[in-house]
């Protein structure tokens, strides 16, 4: 799975907004806190505006905050509001593609990738980042020392 700058700059967006509790943030104390391109990261915020996961105001007083408490707002949401769907094969769907002869089986292996993705990435809420409090289960898929292993 390959997970896009604007994907990672979303996520550590709303993270630090969960962190910051109630009212408004500016987009460059954001940029500053994660060290991501300003501009990148406004274009960014506004996507997460138009999915729903942030609020705007402008002005003086203004800045962005979270619509919805980050317990709500999953990894999975942001990987859907700025890329689509979790896992597809040449832009459709896993369940959509047909192969034929001895690659019939390949579209279970798809919708299995599907299924691992969804179950980590549902799992791990915006909350669950900010507190660094992940789910027993993100634990336990990296302690096993094969995780940290690059193939």
């Amino acid at each position: 799975m390959h997970i896009t700058a604007k994907v990672d700059y979303a996520v550590r967006a709303l993270v630090e907004l969960a962190a910051a509790g109630d009212g408004p943030v500016k987009a460059d104390r954001l940029a500053q806190a994660q060290a991501v391109p300003h501009k990148f990261l406004e274009a960014v915020l506004g996507e997460l505006r138009r999915a729903g996961m942030v609020s705007s105001r402008r002005g003086r007083d203004g800045g962005y905050w979270l619509a919805r408490p980050a317990a709500e707002i999953t990894v999975a949401d942001v990987i859907r509001a700025m890329e689509g769907p979790l896992a597809s094969v040449r832009g459709e769907r896993p369940e959509e593609v047909h192969y034929d002869g001895h690659a019939a089986a390949l579209v279970e292996v798809w919708i299995a990738v599907r299924v691992n993705l969804r179950a980590v990435l549902e799992g791990v809420s915006v909350a669950d980042i900010a507190a660094g409090a992940l789910p027993g289960f993100v634990a336990e898929l990296n302690s096993d020392p094969q995780a940290w292993r690059r193939r």
